[in-house]
């Protein structure tokens, strides 16, 4: 049986962190009874909100990880973030929304989560978005954390072994959710995540975990065999039984099997692959690189359509294998990607 030295791991599959609600601590228990390794997400919560959730999982009595947001906004230009907001008008008005003309920015408390994880050491912490400070990294380091760095390219991978990462977590463009790219603004090729894995295998001797486009346990192995110490699953587990995944997304998973995902900034002003949907159509043209400004922009429209079950205007974010994500138990998702490693 193949396992994960860098994570202290018995088997080889990472649960990655879905950010905005899927990744629960009920997921989290119920992948570290399967034998794989678990991520809290930190994106959005509120440093006392993580704290609450690294209590839980350290009744887990298994090693664990917590991934946070470098930040690194990218401020609009007014007028074009004035002319998005009157595009969107006429869909927020169908939940007698009021959009806000005026941009809001924040670091997703950068400074308080991180001292958090100073005061309170986490086994694993790992960074997508952007290269934390080489200082930072340091510091987590010497409180005992491992650190992994998120990269989507073979020079993000020279980088982040500069600045002093003890992994990579190395990103295909097949994932679903937010590209981890630290240039929102590149163009995001398609290409089999196997590829880039072997070109940063290639080019550095840190340990690598592979994510984007898991569809199944032929696809671990893949990934196993180009180079990576463990696979990292998230579309995956969108649909387990422990996920906290919103109920309109769940049925989108399921019932729109034709659906092509593509890459869209339209939803949150930053790279993210989801299933096309109505919004997408609309509004993907017109899109703004503009993260988190959109991101709040659209975020209340996001969560009253949801609740709605309008999944014409939710980020339905899914990799190009949602199709195989099943309803079941996080364990048993886990136990068949494990086989024949």
């Amino acid at each position: 049986m193949t396992t994960s030295p860098l994570l202290d791991s018995r088997l080889p599959i990472v649960a990655a962190p879905m950010a905005g609600g899927p990744s629960s601590v009920a997921l989290g228990a119920g992948v570290v009874s399967a034998g794989a390794f678990p991520f809290l997400a930190a994106g959005y919560k509120t440093p006392e909100a993580l704290a609450t959730e690294i209590a839980a999982a350290r009744s887990w009595k298994a090693p664990f990880g917590v991934n946070l947001f470098s930040p690194g906004a990218i401020e609009p230009d007014q007028t074009a973030f004035a002319a998005y907001v009157d595009r969107l008008r006429p869909e927020a008005t169908l939940y007698d929304l009021e959009l806000d003309p005026t941009p809001r920015s924040d670091d997703d408390h950068w400074h308080e989560k991180l001292a958090l994880l100073l005061d309170d050491p986490v086994p694993v912490v790992s960074f997508t978005f952007a290269l934390p400070p080489a200082s930072d990294i340091d510091r987590l380091q010497q409180a005992g954390s491992v650190v992994l760095v998120s990269v989507t390219t073979l020079d993000e991978a020279g980088a982040a072994s500069a600045a002093g990462a003890d992994g990579l977590v190395v990103q295909g463009p097949r994932a679903g959710g937010h590209s981890a790219t630290w240039n929102p603004r590149r163009a995001i090729v398609d290409r089999p995540t196997a590829q880039l894995v072997t070109e940063v295998r290639a080019a550095t001797r840190l340990p690598l975990i592979a994510a984007g486009g898991v569809d199944g346990p032929a696809a671990v192995r893949k990934l196993l065999a180009a180079g990576a110490e463990a696979v990292a699953v998230g579309t995956l587990l969108l649909r387990a039984n422990e996920a906290a995944t919103s109920q309109t997304h769940r049925d989108a998973l399921a019932a729109r099997p034709d659906a092509a995902t593509v890459m869209t900034c339209a939803f949150t002003g930053r790279p993210a692959r989801a299933i096309r949907n109505g919004f997408i159509d609309r509004h993907d043209v017109d899109a703004l690189i503009a993260y988190p400004a959109v991101h709040h922009l659209t975020r209340e429209l996001r969560r009253r359509a949801a609740a709605a079950g309008d999944a014409d205007r939710v980020h339905l974010w899914a990799g190009t294998g949602y199709r195989e994500a099943d309803a079941q138990p996080a364990s048993k998702i886990i136990d068949k990607l494990s086989r024949q490693l």
